[in-house]
């Protein structure tokens, strides 16, 4: 299931979703798509109210000052679903899939296939919940499988705590390969996402890109609270080196 997930956000990207071209480092995604793909807060929160690009910016229908309808979409409640899989850029996409294959095979091996399919769209569907509950009327899309890896990570850390991760570290203008605890690995980027997430509620912004921080922080939470309810067993490479993480 971690590779056919894999798959399927590749070939979401690369043949479904529209795009303006491919770019490895930005945002490739077409801005048509953004609105009606992403996972937007406004819309969660006001039903039947959407939100389109006009001149650069997303408006949304409700909004003061906001005149005429958006053009058609698909429904609302279908964006936490297409949110998941829709990514802005080669970049974004490539470090989500490299989370999700050195984290998600073991957690797979912890619960089946199907067990881990359930796991990974709830993880995904809390971690968009939290991102709406802090900025309800945010029109901001949100995309990307970023809040369900989150929970994988979350379940991850519980289930295989002493696990350890094979990590290339920048000396200067040299580099090595070390292992470190997956467990300090995983409370490092999690603490880095809180706290961002905090620095973000100070700077609040209506609609462009960034970074869905509390989507991070909600689908770890959820990992952490329901792996036990989904993991049945543990995986026979429990403890061995994962695969490099940069």
């Amino acid at each position: 299931m971690t590779i056919a997930l894999i798959v399927i956000n590749a070939i979401v990207y690369l043949f479904l979703q529209p795009k303006s071209g491919i770019d490895f480092s930005g945002n490739s995604l077409h801005q048509d798509a953004l609105t009606h793909y992403g996972a937007i807060p406004y819309e969660l929160t006001n039903p039947g109210d959407h939100c389109d690009f006009v001149q650069g910016t997303v408006a949304c229908e409700g909004q003061a000052g906001v005149a005429g309808t958006a053009s058609s979409q698909i429904p609302t409640g279908l964006t936490v679903f297409t949110a998941m899989f829709t990514h802005a850029g080669l970049l974004h996409l490539g470090g989500n899939m490299l989370f999700l294959w050195i984290f998600g095979n073991n957690v797979e091996d912890s619960m089946g296939p199907v067990r881990f399919l359930l796991f990974y769209l709830l993880g995904g569907i809390a971690a968009l919940a939290l991102q709406v509950l802090i900025g309800p009327n945010s029109t901001t899309p949100t995309l990307g499988a970023s809040g369900a890896i989150a929970a994988v990570l979350g379940g991850y850390i519980l289930i295989y705590p002493r696990a350890r991760v094979l990590t290339l570290l920048f000396l200067f203008i040299f580099f090595t390969f070390i292992e470190i605890p997956a467990s300090f690995f995983l409370f490092i980027w999690f603490a880095q996402q809180a706290l961002f997430g905090a620095i973000d509620l100070t700077n609040p912004t209506g609609g462009g890109g960034g970074v869905a921080y509390f989507a991070h922080v909600g689908g770890f939470l959820f990992g952490l609270l329901a792996i036990k309810l989904f993991a049945t067993r543990r995986s026979a490479a429990y403890g061995q080196p994962k695969y490099p993480v940069y």
